[in-house]
């Protein structure tokens, strides 16, 4: 499998990781700032600091932990993005 396919995979991963502050909220705490550290881990460049700061303000908001930021940042860059740089694919 591809490099582009794993993130897809950890992307769901960890989307489904920051639902567990539904019924535990102060898992927030740790999941927002790990999040975003993650996603600037998976996504080089402005786009994934923009990313990181999207997912960040998304988990630690309350009521906003359904969106599922990695797996939208992974079809933005994958699937609606027009640039093809190499950085899509570290």
């Amino acid at each position: 499998m591809n490099k582009k396919y794993n993130k897809l995979i950890l992307g769901i991963l960890f989307d489904a990781l920051g639902y567990v502050s539904i019924p535990f909220p102060p898992f927030d705490f740790v999941w927002a700032p790990l999040s975003a550290y993650l996603m600037t881990k998976l996504y080089k460049g402005k786009k994934g600091k923009i990313a990181a700061a999207v997912s960040f303000v998304e988990e630690a908001l309350p009521f906003l932990d359904i969106v599922p930021t990695f797996t939208l940042m992974w079809l933005y860059t994958f699937v609606f993005s027009k640039e093809k740089s190499k950085n899509n694919f570290e």
